[in-house]
């Protein structure tokens, strides 16, 4: 009698040929689709400050051009410590209700820094001179060029890093 036993059966669903899932993810539209979404957080997040709170933009600008190793160093420190406090919260089941919008605020902060970080940058190359538009553009596009590349995405954390110690500076000191 011929008969499967469990180790060719194991062998035959392992290795089958059409699993019947057909999923295609192409790593240029993970990095395209992940270099349009930066270079709109920036143009969008950055287009509110400067809309709602410009003067608290410029400072903010200021203060990353002015200290950018220490704003960088105040910021990944937070980040870290936020990241840390977020994962303990989500082992205790009771501390999902407090992580979750843990996570959202310092996500919100972490895009205001970001966007503040980029658009001083821009100033610096564009000049002062020149209209909000133009830095924004500038902005949106040193983000999404950045967002493109592994060596530039490490550089847009530390980019952001550096917003986001500004941000968190200037609330808690």
């Amino acid at each position: 009698m011929i008969g499967f036993d469990w180790s060719t059966l194991a062998v035959a669903v392992i290795t089958q040929v059409d699993p019947g899932i057909d999923i295609d993810v192409g790593t240029t539209d993970g990095l395209l689709g992940g270099a349009i979404g930066a270079a709109l957080t920036t143009l969008v997040v950055g287009a509110i400050l400067v809309a709602i709170a410009p003067d608290y933009t410029e400072r903010m600008m200021d203060d990353v051009l002015e200290d950018p190793f220490g704003t960088f160093l105040y910021g990944i420190v937070s980040l870290l410590g936020i990241g840390l406090l977020i994962l303990v919260l989500l082992v205790t089941i009771v501390g999902i209700v407090v992580a979750i919008p843990l996570f959202l605020l310092a996500y919100l902060v972490w895009a205001v820094g970001g966007a503040i970080a980029y658009l001083a940058i821009a100033d610096r190359l564009v000049g002062r001179n020149d209209e909000w538009l133009k830095r924004l553009l500038v902005a949106a596009a040193i983000s999404g060029a950045l967002a493109v590349t592994g060596v530039g995405g490490l550089l847009a954390i530390c980019i952001g890093a550096a917003g986001f110690g500004a941000v968190l500076r200037s609330y808690l000191e």
